[in-house]
């Protein structure tokens, strides 16, 4: 190896060691290696159980080491990409606010390794998730003891196949996403998201299920169709005449009294078209970071600039004049100033996104209006989440908490902001289903400070506005699909009682971790 080469893979070496050390010291790390790692146990299910997680027709392979690598394999390929992504992000962003970019552009480091290691490092993080649900596997196919001949090949075959070039994938695009400016935050969060939720969609859902088809290329993302063509043709269970087979990914509830088929598959039968069908998608990834290497430098001169939200708000003095009233209160100044911190910086898009969801609200039909109060709320995902972290974040909590029960102070006012918000920003629809639907109304109100309560404290807990971001957006999409969670017009007292009783969970969460949120960056 040439002293170059020698140098590269060191610097490489180096990037990938201290982000691995940086991510390792974060709680929130090893809570999703955990939290994921125990989803590995939810995923395969005893035999008395009344659901299924994957099965073919309603049948499911007995826990053979090649049927527990498929499970974790489409589970991982699909849920490790949005998680993970969320999980990841950040490193590039963190180098070129804190400057080390700057030291790293004065050695011999070229750019594409400096690339190349960010995403090796993510690929690297995304190996131990993967990992410690290897372990839960193993451990669940010796404790369902229905066929417990390890085979690590056919363990780990799935897993290269498909969740590899997925991973791989999603690595890339949280390059690109730390990179970009207009991306780096919420906005880029939301996209990513719809992002997700596109191509775990379209793909498979065009899939053909005719039997002895030619193998799909290049099939979805997350290798959902392709497991699917596989799994059809080597079936030990010929297929019903005139039936569609399917793969089914995700709950599927049983029947009272049905229990589920156990079918022997213990080998996944690997060919070319397999292979360049998972490698278009995994040649995908080298292409999205090489594409980024021209780039680098001029996004990497991006860095939030404070001057910009000054000038922003400049252009809304008539929220002096609104807020005027609210400073004459015992704690309004405080209050006051919080909204014109969080509204002097939203863009002009926000505002016009906020009067076309707010004219909906007022004159659309019921079913829409409650769409229109989460997609709402979706505009304040950043507030939610990120109030409370803004010393954090700024390195101003030294300067601010000196002040006399500032902490006290600022918690309460920043409760009294992101509730208020979420319902202003609800404020037309709860008036109309009020005259109609009270109970609907109500749970509208109670979701809202929901929302707002639950980001405010999951921030401070993970330190991070992320999380929340993630979860909201969850739960936004949940409602989007008439889940009752928070769709407000599915079951409105049901919505309304779950979120009643999880709103003093939030604000007992809400005043533990405000308590232990550092006033300085960490």
């Amino acid at each position: 190896m040439s002293l170059a080469s020698a140098g590269l893979w060191r610097s490489v070496a180096a990037v990938l060691v201290a982000d691995l050390r940086q991510r390792l010291r974060a709680p929130r790390t090893w809570v999703v290696i955990v939290g994921l790692g125990a989803l590995m146990w939810w995923c395969f299910p005893a035999t008395e159980a009344q659901y299924l997680t994957v099965s073919i027709d309603g049948m499911r392979g007995r826990y053979s080491s090649a049927w527990i690598g498929m499970i974790e394999a489409l589970i991982y390929s699909s849920m490790l990409s949005l998680f993970g992504f969320f999980l990841v992000r950040g490193t590039l962003v963190r180098d070129f606010e804190t400057r080390a970019w700057q030291l790293l552009v004065a050695t011999t480091m070229r750019r594409g390794a400096y690339l190349f290691a960010k995403w090796l490092s993510h690929m690297l993080l995304f190996g131990l998730v993967v990992a410690a649900g290897m372990v839960v596997g193993l451990f669940l196919q010796w404790l369902r003891a229905e066929d417990r001949h390890i085979d690590l090949v056919e363990l780990l075959k799935p897993t290269v196949l498909l969740t590899l070039p997925t991973l791989a994938l999603t690595a890339a695009v949280a390059v690109w996403f730390d990179m970009v400016p207009w991306l780096r935050r919420s906005v880029g969060n939301v996209l990513f998201f719809v992002l997700w939720v596109t191509l775990l969609s379209v793909g498979t859902s065009q899939a053909s299920r005719i039997a002895d088809m030619p193998t799909p290329f290049p099939g979805d993302p997350h290798g959902v169709l392709l497991a699917e063509h596989d799994l059809g043709r080597d079936w030990p269970v010929p297929p019903t005449p005139g039936v569609e087979r399917g793969l089914n990914v995700g709950v599927q509830v049983l029947k009272e009294g049905e229990s589920a088929v156990l079918v022997d598959w213990t080998h996944w039968d690997i060919d070319a078209a397999t292979l360049r069908a998972r490698g278009f998608w995994l040649a995908w990834a080298f292409v999205l970071l090489a594409l980024a290497v021209p780039l680098l430098d001029r996004c990497a001169a991006h860095v939030c600039k404070a001057g910009r939200a000054a000038r922003a708000g400049a252009r809304l003095r008539w929220l002096d004049f609104i807020l005027r009233p609210l400073e004459r209160g015992p704690s309004g100044a405080l209050v006051a100033a919080e909204l014109r911190l969080v509204l002097r910086q939203r863009r002009w898009w926000w505002w016009l996104a906020l009067l076309v969801l707010l004219g909906m609200q007022a004159f659309a039909e019921p079913a829409v209006v409650a769409i229109c109060i989460l997609l709402a709320w979706v505009l304040l995902l950043d507030v939610f989440a990120r109030l409370v972290l803004r010393e954090q974040e700024t390195g101003t909590g030294a300067l601010v908490f000196t002040a006399p029960a500032a902490r006290r102070r600022l918690a309460v006012a920043r409760v009294l902001v992101s509730v208020g918000l979420a319902w202003a920003l609800a404020l037309p629809a709860v008036l109309r289903l009020a005259s109609s639907q009270p109970t609907a109304a109500a749970a509208a109100l109670a979701v809202g400070a929901s929302f707002a309560l639950w980001g405010m404290a999951v921030g401070a807990l993970a330190r991070n506005g992320r999380l929340f971001e993630l979860l909201g957006l969850a739960v936004a999409y949940a409602g989007l699909q008439h889940g009752a969670i928070s769709y407000v017009l599915a079951t409105p007292a049901t919505t309304l009682r779950w979120h009643l009783l999880a709103l003093p969970v939030a604000l007992v969460l809400l005043g533990v971790s405000h308590r232990r949120t550092p006033s300085i960056p960490t």
